[in-house]
């Protein structure tokens, strides 16, 4: 039986935890916090959790002036506002003045579902991951949420922390760790390397099991840490594979691929194929019914794969 948990759950919990041990954490949301479950943090912690109503450039402003007074800020709303409708001041007053500014974005990517295009963030890693000084993590499950949510609140600085709406399958049990510029290699294999991000990592996973049955050997790499990317862990096993695969709820334009893409170009020049949103506005459905439309679902990374090999 698969087991599903809500990753924005285990942001709630991380930050509750948080707020127990440290009084310098503060948390800001823009009028949704039932839907980011920010409002957890806010019933515990009332003087340390600020509303800033519809007023997201508002928010990310008032989040870096906090931050240089000393605090620790966790700013969150969907990822559609937390990016395009808030970036200039994510870029200037935080990324610019490296604010100690965590922003948790939910939401993010088409597994948002029958919301629609409007809602649906399938640029915001490409606009956060150009930002300097911004790093961007983007955990697969509950429970590398929860320990990414506590590594950030570690780190100084800005991140970027991408959330999904949906509920994810288990991946990582309690004792896993994760660090700025990590990855997890989840599956070794011979025949081709896919890394994959957040809700795509378990596709991924399945999509392997699925060739194994054709013969096809499928390594797979969560890449939760998308800037800095795990570089080292990617092109050892490229070395191995010579063939990559990349898989995102995102567009291929700037996301994981991109970044991979950037990566290998330089270091170790290999076929790549890119599987995520074409350069084109998604519609509105449920999130699996999406995966499907756009080819992320397991069935469809493991036919995209298996066309991919058939040209070598």
């Amino acid at each position: 039986m698969v087991i599903k948990r809500s990753p924005r759950e285990a942001y709630a919990e991380a930050l509750i935890k948080l707020g127990q041990e440290r009084n310098d954490i503060v948390v800001f949301d823009a009028d949704l916090s039932t839907s980011t479950q920010t409002a957890k943090f806010g019933a515990r912690f009332p003087n340390r959790f600020f509303n800033m109503g519809i007023a997201e450039a508002n928010m990310m402003a008032t989040a870096a002036g906090m931050a240089l007074s000393g605090k620790t800020v966790f700013a969150s709303t969907f990822a559609v506002f937390a990016t395009s409708r808030a970036y200039d001041q994510a870029r200037v007053a935080i990324g610019y003045s490296q604010a100690d500014v965590k922003i948790v974005a939910t939401h993010g990517g088409i597994t948002l579902g029958e919301d629609g295009a409007t809602h649906q963030a399938i640029e915001d890693i490409a606009l956060m991951r150009a930002m300097p000084n911004m790093r961007v993590l983007a955990p697969s499950d509950y429970q590398s949420t929860y320990s990414i949510i506590l590594k950030v609140a570690e780190e100084r600085g800005p991140f970027y922390v991408r959330l999904t709406r949906v509920s994810l399958p288990d991946i990582y049990s309690e004792k896993e760790s994760f660090e700025v510029g990590g990855g997890k290699l989840l599956k070794e294999g011979r025949d081709v390397t896919i890394v994959a991000e957040g809700p795509i990592v378990y596709e991924a996973l399945s999509a392997a099991e699925i060739l194994s049955k054709e013969g096809i050997s499928v390594e797979v790499i969560d890449a939760y840490s998308i800037k800095p990317l795990p570089e080292e862990l990617i092109l050892d096993s490229l070395s191995k594979t010579r063939k990559i695969v990349t898989a995102e709820d995102h567009s291929i334009i700037g996301g994981l691929g991109g970044a991979v893409a950037e990566l290998i170009s330089e270091k170790l020049p290999s076929p790549l194929k890119r599987l995520g949103v074409r350069d084109k506005f998604c519609c509105s459905g449920s999130a699996s019914d999406l995966l499907r439309h756009v080819g992320l679902d397991a069935d469809s990374i493991a036919r995209e794969v298996k066309s991919f090999l058939d040209k070598f």
